[in-house]
């Protein structure tokens, strides 16, 4: 199969969306299958990069490292008809979203969408949340979802937040997966020497971009409770983003600079390193939809401390996996609870449950489900009468002139 993804956010950028794009096209050409990529270019991209077709775009507005395309929809169907991809697939609901559609529509061909991103929770970008309203997302999202063959929701929570947009087209829950990694020999010592942590010390990570809606502030705020139990226990941030600067201000108000480490945005690659390193990975926020942080933490072997939602109520289901707290103000007494039964016990794995976790949530499962949605997709657009279809094609030759 050939398939066409077109997506506004990608590599060099750093996203959870754009590693769950890389690990679906990954999985999928090691079954043999052809990804071409449709997405923005960028001031760091690799021009020699196989199947990756990049449109002129810009900054998107306040939310400066993330981009859109402003031309190039007759540059994506002729390469489309040059590469004679048999499904699209849209990863957004904006420039590369409606390019994706009209190269379906132009093709003849279906397009499934996956819902990535909880909108309510970033229109403070947006004019600062003064322009679009919530009503405006559930609006646009309705009419981009149900002109498509089917969408995909990375978890139930969005399927649920999909549903109330009155969508009517099949919303499919798929879960992103992640590849298992191999356990690095030597790395909780080699990383900890680099950042100036000693192996005795307690090490909590947070791994993500730093921004508002990961609520990483609540975090800082509650690690003096930590410390006052753990004096030498360090908070180490990787990642970057427009928040750093504040945190690093709240820490130094706090007198927390001894205790809170910056790392910076580190390669996609690298994450591993991270995880393996230290001994709990926390997260306050409640904007995630696809759990992909948590996940690569399990994997790595470094359990998790969470706020407790639906979809984490199912994964966290082993002492070893981690833990989650109900309400903010119980972040530091979840984290010292959770280290002083690390500490104190001999955590096991149940490798039953270990084992069925991995099959599940493993990045080959993931393409799997994927591929199957793709093939049912085809089959249902290929059962439509044609003559519906053509009106459709003519509809968007007359918008596009």
């Amino acid at each position: 199969m050939r398939i066409g993804m077109f997506t506004d956010s990608y590599f060099p950028q750093v996203s959870g969306v754009s590693t769950s794009i890389r690990t679906l096209k990954e999985e999928l050409e090691a079954e043999g299958h052809e990804v071409i990529i449709f997405t923005t270019t960028d001031p760091k991209a690799d021009e020699a990069e196989k199947n990756i077709i990049r449109l002129t775009s810009i900054p998107f507005l306040s939310f400066k490292d993330r981009r859109v395309a402003v031309k190039g929809m007759n540059k994506a169907l002729k390469e489309a008809k040059k590469q004679k991809i048999d499904i699209v697939h849209t990863h957004t609901e904006f420039s590369l979203g409606l390019t994706g559609k009209f190269v379906g529509y132009m093709l003849e061909i279906p397009t499934v969408h996956t819902y990535h991103t909880m909108y309510e929770k970033y229109l403070h970008y947006i004019a600062k949340g003064k322009v679009v309203k919530p009503r405006a997302v559930k609006i646009a999202s309705r009419y981009f979802c149900n002109s498509t063959m089917g969408i995909i929701a990375p978890s139930e929570q969005m399927k649920e937040k999909l549903a109330s947009y009155n969508i009517y087209k099949e919303i499919r829950v798929i879960p992103t997966g992640v590849r298992i990694p191999e356990q690095i020999v030597g790395i909780k010592s080699r990383k900890r020497e680099e950042l100036g942590i000693s192996d005795s010390e307690l090490v909590l990570l947070s791994l993500s971009r730093l921004s508002s809606e990961k609520n990483l502030d609540k975090l800082v705020h509650a690690f003096p409770e930590v410390v006052a139990a753990y004096p030498s226990a360090k908070l180490v941030f990787v990642g970057d983003g427009p928040m750093r600067h504040d945190l690093e201000t709240l820490v130094a108000e706090m007198d927390l600079t001894r205790n809170v480490i910056f790392v910076g945005e580190v390669r996609n690659e690298d994450v591993s390193e991270y995880y393996q390193m230290a001994d709990i990975y926390i997260n306050a926020s409640e904007s995630e939809t696809q759990g992909l942080t948590y996940l690569e933490s399990i994997v790595n072997g470094c359990p998790v401390i969470a706020k407790r939602n639906d979809y984490l109520s199912g994964l966290i289901t082993e002492d070893s996996l981690g833990m989650l707290f109900e309400e903010d103000d119980k972040i530091g007494k979840t984290i010292i609870a959770y280290a002083d039964f690390f500490h104190s016990s001999d955590v096991a794995i149940n490798q039953e449950v270990w084992d069925e976790l991995m099959q599940e949530i493993s990045s080959k499962a993931f393409a799997d489900a994927v591929l199957s949605y793709y093939q049912t997709s085809i089959d249902i657009y290929e059962s439509q009468p044609r003559e519906e279809l053509k009106l459709r094609v003519n509809l968007l030759e007359k918008i596009k002139r």
